[in-house]
């Protein structure tokens, strides 16, 4: 029978080389958290010119935004990402219900009549070909551009007409601005349910097993958790890799799979010490997780193989989650075989020789 818990120092000696990198990468500051948590203004575009991300980054200095992060995307756009800028035109107030068409022969829009449901362009000497009034100067914008997110009339608008001017018509993708007050009650949230998801598990692994399984539990899991943040910690140092919600969901996910997968183990032991009672307490830890790995293998093996499926073919929304996932699996996987029930031995056998040091000495007495 292969000896397991025998080698359990070389198995935690793993786990430091997993874990000690992506817990010095977070101390150095390597998490990029995404705007749902910082708040901004993100918006992906690609110019007539193709600026690069160093030529963006300093025509929007020039322009007064200092908070910048621009990335260049695989598809030739560009992900820029500044302070707040505001996307809601400023309010004005509503014409009078009985007020009359306005025959402006600028080509602005006439309102329309109330009940109306459409509005009607009044004639125009010359019909404009964008929905989005750009300054005077501006290029016209490409027509086979995709329809223009932006909103006339707000001060992103007057941005994009200004980088418009510098770098020729823009095509802009998306856009989203996220206040730092939702980015605050995000973060304070999710540390919230991950809080409550570990102490929920401790309390039930408590209950069920007794206090040594239940901490063994824990220990592993944080070791779990300390590696899939550790490991986008190194990304977003190295790569400047976000993190969005997703991530959160994906942690909580990963919690339960991996405490599902120790309490397994920990049934097995239970199990087994009551049917081998004269063995020593490793070799019964040892024989349970031989009965068990196989299983956990096999069951894990059934969630990697569609989640790399989906890390590679699907996508880049859930790029986060997904990745977030697979690293999990991987690491909770190896925790409830290599380290859960490692802890406990070392946990037991340490306090039997607590044990047996303290007898001669109440002996002597």
């Amino acid at each position: 029978m292969y000896d397991l818990v025998g080698k359990r120092n070389l198995w935690f000696a793993i786990s430091a080389l997993l874990t000690i990198p992506g817990l010095i990468f977070i101390l150095l500051g390597g998490l990029r958290p995404s705007i749902d948590y910082t708040g901004g203004t993100e918006w992906e575009v690609r110019y007539a010119n193709e600026p690069g991300a160093a030529e963006m980054t300093d025509a929007l200095n020039e322009l007064g935004h200092e908070e910048i992060a621009v990335s260049e995307l695989d598809d030739g756009f560009l992900r820029i990402r500044t302070d707040p800028i505001d996307l809601i035109p400023p309010e004005t107030s509503a014409p009078s219900p009985s007020a009359a068409p306005s025959a402006d022969p600028s080509g602005s829009a006439s309102a329309a009549p109330s009940g109306s449901p459409t509005v009607a362009a009044s004639p125009s000497a010359e019909p404009s070909t964008s929905a989005t009034a750009a300054p005077s100067g501006s290029a016209p914008p490409s027509p086979s551009a995709s329809p223009d997110p932006v909103v006339a009339g707000t001060e992103f608008a007057d941005l994009q007409a200004e980088l418009e001017d510098r770098f020729g018509p823009g095509e802009p993708r998306s856009v989203r601005t996220v206040g730092p007050v939702i980015g605050g009650d995000l973060i304070r949230s999710s540390a919230i349910l991950i809080i409550i998801g570990e102490l929920f598990i401790l309390a039930y692994l408590w209950i069920r097993f007794g206090f040594r399984f239940g901490t063994a539990a824990i220990v592993a899991l944080l070791h779990d958790v300390i590696i899939v943040v550790g490991a986008f910690a190194i990304l977003g140092f190295f790569f400047n890799f976000e993190f969005d919600a997703l991530f959160v969901t994906a942690l909580l996910t990963v919690i339960g799979f991996s405490v599902h997968d120790t309490i397994v183990v920990f049934d097995r032991i239970r199990e087994n010490r009551v049917r081998h009672a004269g063995d020593p307490f490793g070799v019964i830890v040892n024989h349970s997780i031989l009965q068990t790995a196989g299983r956990s293998i096999v069951t894990s093996l059934t969630v990697i193989v569609p989640l790399t499926a989906l890390l590679l073919l699907g996508p880049p929304t859930i790029a986060t989650f997904t990745l977030a996932l697979l690293i999990g699996v991987l690491a909770g996987t190896y925790s409830s075989i290599f380290n859960a029930s490692q802890i406990l031995v070392a946990w037991h056998e340490w306090d039997a020789r607590r044990k047996a040091r303290a007898t001669p000495a109440r002996a002597g007495r």
